[in-house]
């Protein structure tokens, strides 16, 4: 209980002083981690954490299917812009190109570590989150195009990702299912959820259109609704023995449709509750990471982690959006600015609760090295870069970047 009082204390301090720390590049994941870091760190920790696996694992994953939610209704706003903003070129050139640029270059950097191993941990790293970056991205001073490839992106990218680790990992863990019962068995995973957000986000679709019509209901009531839909994905998928991310994921997508025609706040709730549950996670991933990196090999994990956030994902972008009717220094911006975060997070402590011994440490230490460089380097360039755009803007251009 101790632990709920203090991280609901801290959210308050924080919300008081926020806009203030901003100003000084210090956003919200910066601070529940290092919070998380002082206060429920180490051996003793002032604050300590039930960080049973199993309790965990099950947070976690509640945690990343809300997010999936969210990051399907936000990215439908921006898809339904009368002109691409490269969201093609992104998810299907970047996308791939970054995972297995990822893979390779974890080869140079751990040789001797197996590829499925290595693909688990480039999936585990390369999922954007954009909360350390989240002011920017409201920020006018950034393009609209650039802040709408960005969502969209984000917003895509860790629903497509989520299926993928989940086979990789299921391949490393694997004692004795051949490859194609492996291949089988994520299909099904991922069918199974589809199918499932499908009937729950197109029903629940309709039942609210129906109600806020008939009058059964009153418009700010319906915010109810759409937070409830994410859980009732999540756990219907599961019971199925599907995936519940993606069930999530694609319920959201669904649920998007009705919830433009309601008003504009009948997703703020469920927003509000996905953004608390993303600054729980920091704060536990500032706890645990207190104990990562005690096993050797410090410098190859960081290393790696700075391979990932530069090379692994700038390449692919830049490359994936030449030729379109991006600036070069909006094609910059969209490289560089593609945090980690939550959605790494869980994914390594799912990994972690199924893998052993020096595979579990492996993803485990990456992720740790990965997800702070990125806050500290990410969250505090973004003001610097909002600056940049506001004294140099972008000419419109009319050409589709898609």
């Amino acid at each position: 209980m101790i632990a709920l009082f203090v991280l609901l204390a801290l959210l308050f301090l924080w919300v008081l002083v926020s806009h203030r720390l901003s100003r000084w590049s210090i956003t919200a994941p910066i601070t529940f981690a290092a919070a998380g870091i002082l206060l429920s760190g180490g051996d003793d920790p002032v604050v300590p954490l039930d960080t049973d696996p199993h309790t965990f694992q099950r947070a976690f994953e509640i945690v990343l299917a809300v997010m999936l939610f969210t990051d399907a209704t936000e990215a439908h706003e921006y898809a339904r812009l009368r002109e691409p903003v490269g969201q093609v070129r992104l998810l299907a050139l970047a996308l791939p190109g970054s995972l297995v640029l990822a893979t390779l270059l974890g080869a140079l950097v751990f040789p001797g570590t197996g590829w499925w191993l290595l693909a688990v941990v480039a999936l585990v790293v390369m999922p954007m989150d954009l909360a350390p970056v989240l002011m920017l991205l409201r920020d006018e001073r950034l393009p609209l195009r650039v802040r709408a490839a960005l969502n969209i992106e984000g917003g895509f990218n860790d629903g497509l990702i989520s299926p993928l680790f989940v086979f990789c990992l299921a391949h490393v863990v694997s004692e004795g299912d051949t490859f194609g019962h492996l291949v089988s068995n994520a299909l099904k995973g991922a069918v199974y959820a589809a199918i499932v957000g499908s009937v729950l986000g197109f029903l629940a679709s309709k039942a609210v259109r129906g109600a806020l019509r008939s009058g059964w209901a009153e418009p700010a009531s319906l915010r109810l609704a759409g937070l409830a839909l994410p859980f009732m994905a999540y756990s219907a998928s599961v019971l199925v023995d599907g995936n519940g991310f993606v069930a999530a994921f694609v319920a959201g997508l669904w649920y998007a449709h009705v919830a433009s025609e309601l008003s504009e706040d009948s997703l703020d709730l469920v927003n509000d509750v996905s953004h608390l549950l993303a600054l729980a996670a920091w704060y536990a991933f500032g706890a645990v990471t207190t104990q990562a990196f005690v096993g050797g090999h410090v410098p190859q994990y960081f290393a790696y982690a700075v391979l990932v956030l530069v090379v692994a994902r700038f390449v692919p972008v830049i490359a994936s959006l030449s030729g379109t009717a991006f600036s070069r220094p909006e094609r910059i911006a969209i490289g560089w600015l593609g945090p980690r975060g939550v959605t790494s997070i869980v994914f390594s402590v799912l990994a972690f609760a199924q893998l052993k011994g020096d595979d579990a440490d492996l993803v485990v230490n990456v992720t740790a090295a990965t997800v702070l460089l990125s806050v500290l380097l990410h969250g505090v360039t973004a003001e610097p870069i909002a600056r940049w755009f506001a004294r140099h803007p972008q000419p419109e251009e009319a050409d589709p970047v898609g």
